[in-house]
C-alpha cells in the first residue's frame, strides 16, 4: 500500500492509474461478448487502424483523437459486416486490415514526422500520455458500457449466444452489434495511450479467457473478467513502478500469470472431479 501511495503522489500516474482502470474495465466488459462470439482479435486489428489514423492526424496536424475514433468505428462496423456476410472468415478480414493499415501507418510515418514521442507512444504506450481529456473520456466510456451490461445484460446475452433466437423475440440485433462495434473502437483508441497499438488488444482477450477457465455461466464470466482485469491493471502498474519496465507489458506479463493460474485451478478441479 506504501508504494501506491508514493505512485498516487504524482499527476501523472494518477491519470495513468484512473484511465488506465476505466479502460481495462470497459475492455474486459466488451471482451467477453467478443471473445464468445469469436470476433477477439478485433482488438488487435482495430488497434493497428488506429495507428495508422493518428500517424496521419500527426503528420498532417490534426487531432489524434478526432481522426481516430470516427475511423476505427468505421472500420468495426466494415469488419463486422464483412463477417456477417460470409464472404470472408472473420480472422482474414482482420488480419487484412490490420496489416494494411498498420503498413499505410509506417510509411507515412518514415515519410513525414519519423518516429517521434507522439507517435512511439501510440505504438508502444506511454503512461505519461494519459491527459486529463482522456481521464474524463475514459470515465464516460466506463458508465455507457456498464449501463449497457446492466440494463440490457438479457439481450445481450441472447445476441452473444443465440442471434436468430435473439432476432425472433424482437431484439434489436445490429442496434447492439453497433453498440458493441462503437464502444469497442472508443476502448481502443483510448487504451492505445496507455497499452499501445501492439498490446491493446490483451486488455480485451486475457480476462475473458482467464475467467473462462474457472467461471462457466455468462453473469461469472462478466463479474469475474471486470475484477480481473482491474486487478491485473493495478498490479502491472506497480510493477512498471517498482521494476522500471513498460507499463503496457507489465500489464500484459500480469495477465499472462494470471490466466496460468486459473487455468491450473481449472486443471486441478478437473483431476479431484
Amino acid at each position: 500500500m506504501s508504494i501506491i501511495a508514493e505512485m498516487l503522489s504524482y499527476p501523472f500516474l494518477v491519470r495513468a492509474f484512473v484511465g488506465g482502470i476505466f479502460v481495462s474495465l470497459c475492455a474486459s466488459l466488451l471482451g467477453v461478448s467478443l471473445v464468445l462470439k469469436r470476433y477477439s482479435m478485433i482488438g488487435d486489428g482495430l488497434s493497428h487502424v488506429s495507428f495508422g489514423a493518428l500517424s496521419i492526424a500527426v503528420a498532417l496536424g490534426w487531432s489524434p483523437l478526432a481522426v481516430s475514433i470516427p475511423v476505427v468505428v468505421l472500420a468495426a462496423f466494415f469488419l463486422l459486416r464483412i463477417t456477417e456476410n460470409g464472404k470472408l472468415k472473420s480472422d482474414a478480414a482482420i488480419a487484412m486490415i490490420s496489416a494494411s493499415a498498420l503498413a499505410i501507418g509506417i510509411i507515412i510515418t518514415s515519410l513525414t514526422t519519423g518516429m517521434t514521442t507522439d507517435v512511439s507512444s501510440y505504438m508502444f504506450g506511454s503512461i505519461l500520455a494519459m491527459s486529463p481529456w482522456d481521464v474524463r473520456l475514459s470515465l464516460i466510456l466506463s458508465v455507457i458500457v456498464l449501463g449497457l451490461f446492466v440494463f440490457c445484460y438479457h439481450k445481450l446475452f441472447a445476441v452473444t449466444f443465440d442471434e436468430s433466437f435473439a432476432r425472433a423475440t424482437g431484439v434489436r440485433v445490429d442496434f447492439y452489434h453497433g453498440m458493441i462495434a462503437i464502444l469497442t473502437a472508443v476502448t481502443i483508441v483510448l487504451g492505445m495511450r496507455m497499452m499501445g497499438a501492439m498490446l491493446i488488444s490483451s486488455l480485451i482477450i486475457f480476462p475473458a479467457l482467464t475467467s473462462m477457465r474457472v467461471f462457466k455461466s455468462f453473469r461469472g464470466v462478466i463479474l469475474s473478467s471486470g475484477a480481473v482485469s482491474v486487478i491485473c491493471f493495478t498490479i502491472g502498474m506497480v510493477m512498471s513502478y517498482t521494476c522500471s519496465t513498460p507499463a503496457g507489458a507489465s500489464v500484459v506479463v500480469v495477465n499472462l500469470i494470471c490466466f496460468l493460474l486459473f487455468a491450473a485451478w481449472q486443471a486441478v478441479g478437473r483431476i479431484r472431479g
